[in-house]
């Protein structure tokens, strides 16, 4: 029973649930077929229970808690009848009650149950999925590992969502994670032999030779008569490659001096003011965080564009930067901001959801590309710098310095570069014909494709229709558009390619939702409820 005072502000809850009843206007009514007992007594309550919804009575263990929260929703609704009747001027402020923390708990479980529920009947139609896995710390010390799905059915739908946070209190071993792992796609009922690939981070326990998570997980798949592939984060790598650069001569002093204005309050106040007083472009520097991927490159940036006023400042406080006088070490600055100025242009395009393996890999075709072109122009007897304006700003400013000397170096730098994001990316180098098929089915030649799509790829060649329908529909309509039994095994190849992750993007930006949500002031909260909150988060 739900019992109101005369002006419609207090409520005490002493409802008996297993009835189903509430009491309004002092009248019993039934919350399941919202008839009215004429007298509240147990005799009749019980009677019209027996008679009426005895067939409640089978309900049990987890069916019944679900049934019993439908009912108790429903409370609401009587308590805004009841109060639309007894002061209905008060409704709104009934309607902005603040819930109770239990309930706000409660409710994050039912909408987490039921995306998982949701979830487990798309899966039931996946042809083909792949997962994708990262661990990281909370704030608790408890390792964190996040399992992402990303499934396909018959119709080319893709489906990219958290599969499972997995919380591990021992060891992070590639067993330990391959037990999280497993036990999540057990739970979601998912078959591994439609399993087609795996991409972690470059962490030993991932991808370790022997017992490495990915390993273990394509042995795994192997066993149920699927295959499966492993890849490393490009995103990971990319980040990898870009350190590939060390520039330590440039990057010591840079670092070295943002710290000494930004660390101590006073110097820090006092160079904003002196930004501020002589209008500059910017109002302060920016520090640099190896975690945060473009950190590097922004304050690089800043720092380059503020050098000249760093430099007025730094004198002012009797520490001059004798780095900022020299023409061939402003020249490799300007190299530096500009190399990361482009590394940071592609680590941008490689982020965002739902991403395919063909984009990513297109996008870092492309900078490999660049790459090549920068090393020509930068080798030429008069280098071309119109791409790196901030080392051709230098160059114009030092003209009887002959910095264009220089260039040359760079590019060996870019060369060298160059080899490391080849020799990183040698997993999805393996499979850029496939790649090549999926993308681009028109220009491949039969003969180099597998035997299994040869015969299919002649037909599709041979259609003018079909081939003036690719250039039309996005890729995906295009292979939802294909003839089920004449393309076959070009839709399963679809299929598979449209099921790979190309990132671990999701995990990275999950665990800035997790570091937000169990902070320093929230380290109580549950692995439970964690995992509720991420699953609605994504």
């Amino acid at each position: 029973r739900r019992k109101v005072d005369s002006e419609g502000r207090r409520f005490q809850d002493r409802w008996k649930v297993e009835y189903f009843f509430t009491e309004i206007e002092n009248h019993c009514v039934c919350l399941i077929c919202q008839e009215t007992v004429a007298v509240y007594k147990e005799f009749n309550v019980k009677r019209h229970y027996q008679s009426r919804h005895s067939t409640y009575d089978k309900l049990t263990g987890h069916d019944r808690s679900e049934k019993l929260k439908q009912l108790e929703a429903v409370l609401i609704e009587c308590v805004m009848k009841m109060v639309e009747n007894i002061c209905p001027e008060k409704k709104q402020e009934f309607a902005n009650i603040c819930l109770a923390r239990n309930t706000v708990a409660r409710r994050i479980e039912e909408i987490s149950s039921n995306i998982k529920r949701q979830l487990t009947s798309k899966g039931v139609d996946f042809d083909f999925f792949s997962i994708a896995c990262d661990e990281s710390t909370d704030l608790s010390d408890t390792a964190q590992l996040l399992i992402f799905m990303r499934g396909v059915d018959d119709e080319m739908n893709v489906t990219e969502e958290l599969l499972d946070l997995q919380s591990l209190t021992d060891q992070t071993r590639g067993k330990d994670l391959f037990v999280s792992v497993s036990s999540a796609i057990d739970d979601m009922k998912l078959p591994w032999n439609k399993v087609t690939g795996i991409i972690t981070d470059g962490a030993p326990a991932m991808v370790g030779e022997r017992s490495g998570l990915s390993t273990l997980i394509c042995n795994k798949v192997i066993e149920e008569g699927g295959k499966a592939i492993k890849l490393h984060c490009i995103i990971h790598q990319q980040v990898l490659c870009a350190k590939h650069l060390k520039y330590d001569h440039v990057m010591k002093p840079v670092l070295k001096t943002i710290n000494f204005i930004r660390s101590k309050a006073l110097c820090h106040r006092q160079f904003k003011q002196f930004l501020l007083d002589i209008q500059a472009e910017y109002e302060d520097v920016l520090y640099h965080n190896d975690v945060r991927w473009l950190s590097r490159g922004s304050a690089l940036q800043r720092f380059y564009s503020l050098r000249k006023e760093i430099g007025e400042f730094l004198e002012t406080k009797g520490q001059p930067m004798r780095e900022l006088s020299d023409p061939i070490w402003l020249a490799d600055l300007g190299f530096l901001v500009d190399i990361t100025k482009h590394l940071n242009v592609l680590n941008t395009s490689l982020q965002g959801k739902d991403a395919a393996v063909n984009q990513l890999y297109s996008h870092l075709k492309a900078f490999g590309t660049k790459l090549q072109l920068f090393i020509r122009q930068l080798s030429q007897t008069q280098p071309n710098t119109i791409h790196f304006s901030a080392l051709q700003e230098i160059m114009n400013s030092f003209p009887q310095d002959n910095i264009s000397a220089q260039t040359s170096r760079y590019a060996a730098d870019i060369a060298s570069l160059a080899g490391e994001f080849k020799r990183r990316f040698q997993d999805f180098a393996a499979i850029e014909k496939e790649i090549s098929l999926f993308s681009s089915p028109f220009s491949v030649d039969p003969e180099d494709a597998p035997d299994q799509l040869q015969l299919e790829l002649i037909e599709l060649h041979c259609d003018s229709e079909l081939h003036s329908r690719h250039q039309q529909l996005s890729l995906v309509n295009f292979y939802r558009q294909l003839d089920k039994s004449r393309f076959q095994e070009i839709r399963t190849l679809a299929k598979k390619m449209l099921s790979l992750f190309g990132s671990t993007y999701m995990c990275e930006k999950t665990f800035s939702a997790m570091n937000f949500n169990k902070n320093r002031v929230r380290t109580r909260l549950s692995d439970s409820h964690l995992r509720d909150i991420l699953c609605i988060k994504t």
